[in-house]
């Protein structure tokens, strides 16, 4: 098992080096130049379109419904997980980069909402199939077909083998296991490994529940999704801002230690540079766990949003574009961003012993003094629980989405597909935390090539048509 974890970090290594990092916040900065920092100048408006509907739109789900469905699939482990392996790896600086990523990655969000409306495709049954596949195919021609099948093979791989399955159910699992039984006191053999029943048993839980939802498509996933996500959200952010506020006076030093590491400077950096080879190496340990992490997190140039997007009940492209954008702000620059500072005030990035979920628990356990360590332990356990559950459905649905694109929309086999991916999360929590992060983060660099590719091919109609609309005095209020 060292064998292969070692050689997936290889591959890893390779596909998120230098030039694909580059190519995905060289986007986001394009992107952004293209359509004036609209991500910034119209928030207010992005944040009010959320959660007003538009009416008489086509589509499957409300607007508001669809980026539940998006975020459904974003906030998750990577909010709670992958925040904490991100500062374990890269120091507190890859919070500094986490942020920066999300920052342009919200025009990249903007222009894969707008593309998805304005290429998709809905049946005379108002069955609606869009996303990246069909705006390459469509937006860039026939020619460029191969590309969207590329996309395609790789949605459905993060699907099964990254985002969707493996780390959320390892998360939930992992959470439930630090809490009840952290010694492995009550454990059965499998595969070799003493695995603890409390993992065994969640593993099936989680399993169950899956299959009881997934079979019942998109519209079962979407009124789960408008329930469970606005709940948790809303519950975390309460926890995570009462730990903040109850540490207010670390906030600086924190800010201090992010800022230094980002830039691989600053006593706080020092084990990172010691292990990266100087203070350019740290930067680069910072900026590459950052960035890869930040991406796991929000999607920002993956491709996997415009896929729910498209679904929506609108037929307005930059309406669209600007609630699908929101997705990024709400589950990096606001969640992402409470999860980080609050391991950076406890310190707990900085013990060995700690790994994955350990650290956020560890955080969250030490940092609010008039709750019980049981108390604060339990309430992130839950919220990762449901985070998790609601990604491993949102992706369901997305890589369900690009099988239908595969196969001509071949039903059957999609019916097959939802019990593989149910399969798969019934073996997630066996696989080890180290070589289900890898394998995500191989998918993910993947799955984002082609769809940066046709997003900086199709930019000059984003910016065209975006400039056009908030020319419209009505329009820009």
């Amino acid at each position: 098992m060292d064998k292969f974890t070692a050689f997936l970090k290889s591959i890893d290594n390779f596909v998120w080096g230098l030039p694909l990092i580059l190519l995905i916040i060289l986007t986001g900065i394009y992107l952004t130049i293209r359509v004036h920092g609209l991500q910034i100048r119209h928030l207010g408006k992005a944040l009010r379109f959320m959660v007003k509907n538009e009416e008489g739109g086509e589509g499957e789900v409300t607007s508001f419904g669809a980026l539940c469905t998006a975020l459904s699939a974003t906030i998750g482990t990577g909010n709670i997980v992958g925040v904490a392996t991100a500062i374990a790896a890269g120091g507190p600086g890859a919070l500094f980069w986490m942020v920066v990523a999300a920052l342009f990655g919200m025009a990249t969000k903007y222009t894969e909402g707008f593309l998805a409306i304005k290429y998709r495709t809905i049946d005379e049954d108002g069955h609606v199939l869009g996303g990246p596949f069909y705006y390459i195919e469509k937006g860039m021609g026939k020619g460029w077909r191969w590309l969207a099948k590329i996309f395609a093979v790789f949605g459905v791989c993060v699907g099964l083998m990254g985002i969707g399955t493996f780390t959320q159910v390892n998360g939930i699992a992992s959470a439930v296991q630090n809490y009840f039984d952290p010694t492995t006191a009550h454990a059965v053999n499998i595969f070799g490994r003493d695995i603890s029943w409390f993992v065994v048993i969640t593993g099936l839980v989680v399993t169950i529940c899956v299959a009881l939802v997934v079979i019942g498509g998109i519209k079962r996933i979407a009124k789960v999704s408008e329930v469970v996500v606005p709940f948790m959200a809303i519950l975390y952010f309460v926890f995570a801002i009462t730990l903040i506020l109850c540490n207010i006076t670390r906030i600086p030093d924190a800010i201090v230690q992010i800022v230094q590491g980002a830039f691989g400077c600053g006593d706080v950096s020092e084990g990172v540079r010691a292990v990266a080879g100087g203070v350019l190496g740290a930067m680069m340990a910072a900026m590459q766990n950052g960035v890869a992490r930040g991406i796991f997190s929000n999607e920002a140039g993956l491709g996997s949003a415009p896929i729910a997007a498209a679904a929506a009940k609108t037929k307005d492209t930059v309406r669209q574009g600007l609630v699908t954008m929101t997705g990024t702000f709400i589950d990096t620059i606001v969640i992402c961003t409470m999860t980080g500072l609050s391991i950076v005030i406890a310190g707990s990035w900085l013990n060995p012993e700690l790994e994955g979920v350990a650290i956020t628990m560890d955080a969250f356990s030490s940092g609010i003094p008039f709750l019980s360590e049981d108390i604060s332990s339990f309430v992130l356990m839950i919220c990762l629980v449901f985070f998790a559950f609601t990604t491993i459905l949102g992706w369901d649905y997305y890589s369900e989405r690009c099988l239908e694109y595969l196969t001509n929309r071949k039903k059957g086999v999609v019916q097959v597909y939802r019990w593989v991916y149910v399969l798969a999360v019934f073996i997630g929590p066996y696989l080890t935390v180290e070589a289900v992060w890898t394998i995500a983060d191989i998918f993910n660099g993947l799955m984002a090539i082609p769809n940066v590719i046709a997003l900086i091919a199709l930019s000059g109609i984003v910016a065209k048509e975006t400039n056009e609309y908030f020319k419209n005095p009505l329009n820009r209020k």
